[in-house]
């Protein structure tokens, strides 16, 4: 089993920042991909951001410039670090780890305001 634990959300103005954790542990033998997602009430959970073992990264368009996603291998915990925040980036942000078999795992989710 693995345990996803999220940590770095809250309430921030718009213009600031906030960065995201997420730890994964447990059984875990090779971990290959790993993403942040975000949902709204009422809409479709989103991809965010997303970082391959490789180092690959994918953006969403609404937040290319301003986010960055990063990842500690030796730590299996993947970052996301928030600037430039807009209302429109308030939600709650799910860290998902895919590993290599495949399985998929989902952290809690952590809620981030951002206010106007």
């Amino acid at each position: 089993q693995v345990q996803l634990v999220e940590s770095g959300g809250g309430l921030v103005q718009a213009g600031g920042s906030l960065r995201l954790s997420c730890a994964a542990s447990g059984s875990i033998f090779s971990i290959n991909f790993m993403g942040w997602y975000r949902q709204v009430p009422g809409k479709l959970r989103e991809l965010v951001a997303a970082i391959t073992s490789g180092g690959s990264t994918n953006y969403a368009d609404s937040v290319k410039g301003r986010f960055t996603i990063s990842r500690d291998n030796a730590k299996n915990t993947v970052y996301l670090q928030m600037n430039s925040l807009k209302p429109e980036d308030t939600a709650v942000y799910y860290c998902n780890v895919i590993l290599v078999g495949p399985a998929a795992y989902w952290g809690q989710g952590t809620q981030v305001t951002v206010s106007s």
